[in-house]
């Protein structure tokens, strides 16, 4: 991962942690869902990424959010390298194969890269 992808997402899962520790569910998923998307392509951080969606599942007492990151982990650590549908955000709520739209902002990070 090229340094300022490094920062990117690293600078996301910080803001995810934060919102964790206080409590703020949403804002730690929706720092969560950006993370993903930076990171997705590379087994660590995609990884990562999902593995604190399951704990903010579960902190929610989510179980479709819960059952759902267990299969995205699994994938993470095997696909990640091979295919990750470009823009996705790891949420349950989608599905683990759609690509979607990325975000204005992350559009010219991801582009560098």
């Amino acid at each position: 991962m090229k340094p300022r992808l490094r920062r990117a997402f690293r600078h996301e899962m910080d803001l995810a942690r934060l919102a964790y520790q206080e409590g703020d569910w949403q804002a730690a998923f929706r720092h969560l869902e950006r993370a993903h998307i930076i990171g997705q392509r590379f087994i660590g951080p995609h990884t990562l990424a999902h593995w604190w969606m399951l704990r903010v599942g579960w902190r929610r007492r989510d179980a479709r959010e819960v059952r759902g990151q267990l299969p995205r982990l699994v994938a993470a650590l095997l696909l990640s390298r091979i295919w990750v549908p470009a823009g996705n955000t790891g949420s349950a709520d989608v599905s683990p194969i759609k690509p979607m739209p990325i975000p204005a902002d992350l559009v010219a990070l991801l582009r560098r890269r």
